[in-house]
């Protein structure tokens, strides 16, 4: 089939690369459900065979999807995938490793595309090698469309769009509180951390990138003062122990490039963090050095190849996942807290039922991908290499609210006095 231009025509809306995995056929279980009538979803991956039990186990609905043939190792196929698609959905990781020929592909055929990245390093060789020729196709790459880095991205964004529609004034100090979460450990999220941990002790270069708070702005600094949380803390204003966000290292930087995308739009006073309130007292500080001391261990355990197996043994391989009662029963909510530039307080809450790696994450991606198709042909939807809250923004919170997520913003104060104003102790 030919299209207009010469080229093969795109008879897919959405392929879904990767069906045959884990979280790619929770995936294509949701767009099931919910893709309106006349989408057509292509279900991709290596083996025709394995692609085939997926869709017949998807029901009626997708009984006609076409199968696509299509290896991670074989860029002819990848550049067929993306010529036929408009938007491409990967859940093919750690993409360092698996992903850079597809993100080419969608780049250089004007593909939209969405992933669940959460690797520093990937997306940083993605902006550099591919961000202008996308801004030239047209393509929309959108990085990290699960709960990495979705809730933390719309609740900045939500937080900007109310201080704007108040004329509060540009973010200061803002900060992502983890208030609930009940979930696994993603297979395919340890495999990322095990390459990412493998490529910087490896290269000293690389170590530098990762510990760069503006890794992913594109050469944009933003405000000063932006630290990373290793240990936990008595957070000054509430007296309540606080340990970092597990996710916090990429999280951050991925909001910081929604903040350079949009031209320093959060404000020239903007710092954020993420972190888990653990309580007061006594107990608080145990449970903040307990989550400290699990992070530092699952680290240092990974990296070292004599106590891998072991760990291996407790966690789950790449492609495996909790069932369908443990995914049921998880949830997230995620409170982002906010001081404008004239002392206005605000507060976004992100938050839904279901396993965040995996039930609420293939929500959330699924969703990304029918908001991409379903804008694609607006005008002002620049290409590139961009952020959730970038790319879709309103269109995003409006899908998910109507899956029954909580997207929401309120204001907690107005404005303070100008003397408490002037107060500078932000971010620790």
């Amino acid at each position: 089939m030919v299209g207009d231009d010469g080229g093969m025509a795109r008879d897919i809306d959405i392929a879904l690369f990767g069906a045959t995995g884990f979280v790619g056929r929770l995936v294509a279980e949701h767009l099931a459900q919910a893709a309106p009538d006349g989408v057509v979803v292509g279900l991709a991956g290596r083996s025709r065979e394995r692609l085939e039990q997926v869709r017949s186990a998807l029901g009626a609905r997708a009984a006609d999807w076409p199968l696509l043939v299509a290896d991670s190792g074989d860029p002819v196929t990848l550049r067929a995938l993306a010529a036929r698609s408009r938007v491409v959905v990967s859940t093919v990781g750690p993409y360092q490793r698996h992903g850079i020929p597809l993100v080419e592909a969608c780049a250089v055929a004007g593909a939209d595309y969405a992933d669940l990245t959460g690797e520093v390093l990937f997306v940083r060789e993605v902006v550099d090698r591919f961000h202008e020729r996308a801004r030239e196709s047209g393509a929309r790459i959108v990085v990290s469309c699960g709960f990495d880095s979705v809730p933390s991205d719309l609740g900045v964004h939500l937080l900007q769009r109310a201080a704007q529609a108040d004329g509060a004034g540009g973010l200061t100090d803002t900060t992502l509180w983890v208030r609930e979460g009940r979930g696994g450990v993603s297979g395919g999220t340890v495999d990322s951390l095990r390459v990412q941990l493998r490529r910087t002790r490896e290269d000293p270069a690389l170590r530098r990138v990762v510990h760069d708070p503006f890794a992913l702005s594109g050469g944009h600094r933003g405000a000063p003062g932006q630290r990373e949380h290793w240990r936990p803390f008595v957070e000054e204003h509430t007296g309540r122990w606080a340990a970092p966000f597990v996710m916090a290292p990429y999280n951050t930087r991925v909001v910081r490039r929604s903040d350079a995308l949009l031209g320093g739009a959060y404000g020239p006073r903007f710092r954020y963090r993420e972190l888990v309130a653990t309580g007061r007292g006594v107990r608080g500080a145990l449970r903040a050095r307990a989550l400290v001391a699990a992070m530092g261990g699952l680290v240092g355990a990974t990296a070292m190849p004599g106590l891998r197996s072991l760990v291996d043994r407790g966690l789950p391989s790449p492609g495996e996942g909790p069932s369908r009662e443990r995914r049921e029963a998880g949830s997230f909510r995620t409170e982002t807290t906010t001081t404008t530039e004239d002392g206005s307080r605000y507060a976004a809450t992100v938050a839904a039922q279901g396993d965040p790696g995996y039930a609420a994450t293939s929500v959330m991606l699924g969703q990304s991908a029918l908001a991409l198709l379903a804008t694609r042909d607006e005008p002002g939807r620049d290409g590139g290499v961009l952020t959730p809250a970038v790319a879709l923004g309103d269109d995003l919170v409006e899908a998910l609210r109507s899956q029954g997520f909580t997207v929401d913003v309120r204001r907690v104060d107005g404005p303070t006095t100008p003397r408490a104003r002037g107060g500078r102790r932000g971010l620790r």
